[in-house]
């Protein structure tokens, strides 16, 4: 399997993030994904989800927020990280015109998509999909943060460990159940908002990855396959 290119992406005219392309043979849906706050598009998480999904067929776009891209601790505003969105969405959509197009992210990243396909659709992308939605922050259970999710309305995947401190069970179940149809809830047992698990368990954090990436590709595949499928020709 071919190494992840390094790409360019312009914010705007002056400013500009590193990026990660890994595109398999035939890939058939690219996931364009933002890292998490404390942790840049390199982190062995995301470098393992980046080559897992081409394992399987998924081309990924990662890349840095600018906060990330300067070696800064502090997250970027709302703003500017909804403006790296976009931007990656754009590039993703120019280097891989011929497949569909999912954004998401981990944890902070998934979040920053969200709020910006909640503000204005992001051209192209069919549907959002979230390693672990951080739902609230650890200790403050609530379902404030989610508001803005309301207002998307292309299919969402939230796929989430029974442990997560981020999101509790009792504060994302009842939020998907209202979201309705667009929203799919995937819960991993004893997995925490890392997806590690405790060594009790006699699972290894590598199968719990597989467990959810399994679930990604399936959910990716029923929401193409009818769309591809309708403009076949009889």
């Amino acid at each position: 399997m071919s190494e992840a290119e390094p790409v360019t992406i312009a914010i705007d005219e002056t400013l500009r993030v590193s990026g990660l392309l890994l595109a398999p043979d035939n890939a058939r849906a690219c996931y364009v994904l933002a890292h998490g706050a404390g942790a840049g598009m390199t982190h062995a998480f995301m470098a393992a989800v980046a080559t897992e999904l081409a394992e399987r067929g998924i081309a990924t776009l990662r890349y840095q927020f600018p906060y990330m891209e300067k070696g800064s601790r502090r997250p970027d505003p709302p703003k500017l990280a909804h403006a790296t969105v976009r931007a990656a969405v754009r590039e993703a959509a120019r280097l891989m015109p011929a497949v569909a197009l999912i954004a998401g992210g981990k944890s902070f990243g998934g979040r920053m998509t969200s709020q910006a396909q909640a503000a204005s659709p992001l051209p192209g992308v069919r549907g959002l999909a979230f390693l672990g939605f951080p739902l609230h922050p650890a200790g403050r259970p609530s379902q404030e943060r989610g508001e803005h999710l309301f207002h998307i309305e292309i299919p969402m995947l939230f796929l989430q460990g029974t442990r997560d401190q981020l999101a509790m069970l009792d504060q994302i179940e009842p939020l998907c159940r209202s979201l309705g149809k667009r929203a799919t809830l995937a819960l991993f047992a004893d997995a925490d908002h890392s997806f590690h698990v405790p060594a009790r368990t006699g699972r290894k954090d590598a199968q719990v990855r597989a467990e959810v990436l399994n679930r990604l590709c399936g959910w990716i595949d029923n929401m193409i396959e009818p769309r591809d499928n309708a403009t076949l020709p009889s």
